[in-house]
């Protein structure tokens, strides 16, 4: 406790620092902070490698929901502090001269600190497109080719780490999270997404296996959390104490509570599952016009544009138990869009015009 305390405060000074001498920054490292959402995985990233390499969109998918879960998991079982309730109910400083650290709007994250969900999700997930992209360069044999592979090895990877440099200071910045929490999200990102690229069974996987995995996955979850209840163990410790040093109620958001991002996770997956195997996507992206690079780019203009309207959809809060409902049918509505819904309106608008063509 000693130690961790240690930690912490030495965490403080950090973000203090960094709030200071780094105010001309504050724009940036809030974006930075958007950039690593997890949630841009499903609206952003995935619509675009999904039409460019559907094995990669497809991984990108089950890195994320299973780095998130297990993020859930590590949360729960290291009750990580937050910084900016920390400082207000630790006993270590003298006099009651605890650190004043300043709160923005993206800072009142709900759930335990460690390890940081977006640091982890923006590891995970960037790690997957790195790899991905070096695949291509990797199988080219000449000379020039393998210089070109080092070159761009290099490049990618030095992306890569400024990325996740980039986000984790942004989150520390914002006092939502210590260092050490975002150096532990890094790294456990990094090992889920090493760990996916071994499993090539995901890429054949039936809408049986996903739905086996959903379930697993949540009652997994369910079940340790109530077994920890019933031990007198509250593993919703965090929330109350988000409310109470929250500076604006106004930013306390049931979108970043614990079971909030599980039922978008599962949601997530069980749309995959269910438009990787229906009929609109074996008609439309395993047909002849899949091949073309017109397909393509229509599939991913009209996805990133229909997943945009999504954003305008605002769930009910007011009652839990419906939101969670309604946020896993949002979630499992995007992939669904992204993967045969957009696909197959594509196929059958191009179909149209060939046949008046000819």
């Amino acid at each position: 406790s000693i130690k961790m305390d240690l930690l912490h405060s030495n965490g403080v000074l950090i973000i203090q620092h960094l709030q200071r001498d780094y105010r001309a920054y504050q724009d940036f490292l809030n974006f930075m902070s958007h950039v690593g959402d997890p949630r841009n995985i499903f609206s952003i990233y995935f619509p675009l490698w999904f039409q460019l390499n559907q094995v990669v969109g497809t991984k990108m998918i089950w890195v994320a929901v299973i780095g998130d879960w297990f993020n859930l998991i590590f949360k729960w079982i290291l009750f990580g502090h937050r910084p900016y309730w920390w400082v207000q109910e630790t006993m270590i400083y003298p006099n009651q001269s605890n650190p004043c650290l300043e709160q923005f709007p993206i800072t009142c994250e709900t759930g335990p600190g460690s390890p940081s969900g977006h640091a982890m999700g923006s590891s995970c997930v960037w790690y997957v497109m790195v790899t991905a992209a070096l695949s291509y360069t990797v199988r080219l044999k000449d000379k020039s080719a393998v210089a070109l592979h080092r070159l761009t090895w290099s490049f990618l990877w030095s992306v890569f780490w400024i990325i996740q440099i980039s986000v984790c200071i942004s989150r520390v910045f914002i006092a939502t999270h210590f260092p050490h929490q975002v150096v532990l999200g890094v790294f456990a990102g990094i090992l889920v997404a090493e760990a996916f690229e071994h499993t090539s069974a995901i890429q054949t996987a039936s809408l049986r296996m996903y739905m086996k995995t959903n379930l697993f996955l949540f009652i997994f979850a369910l079940g340790f959390y109530l077994i920890l209840k019933l031990l007198d163990i509250d593993l919703l410790w965090s929330v109350p104490k988000a409310k109470k040093w929250c500076a604006n109620p106004d930013w306390i958001n049931i979108d970043t509570t614990p079971f909030a991002g599980l039922v978008r996770n599962l949601g997530a997956l069980f749309g995959l599952g269910l438009g990787i195997n229906s009929e609109m996507f074996i008609t439309s992206c395993k047909g002849k016009n899949s091949c073309k690079r017109s397909f393509r780019v229509l599939c991913i203009a009209a996805s990133l544009a229909t997943l945009q309207l999504y954003n305008f959809i605002k769930i009910p809060t007011h009652t839990e138990y419906l939101f969670y409902v309604l946020s896993f049918c949002k979630s499992a509505a995007m992939p669904l869009t992204v993967v045969a819904l957009v696909p197959y309106c594509v196929h059958s608008l191009m179909r149209t015009t060939e046949k008046k063509l000819n």
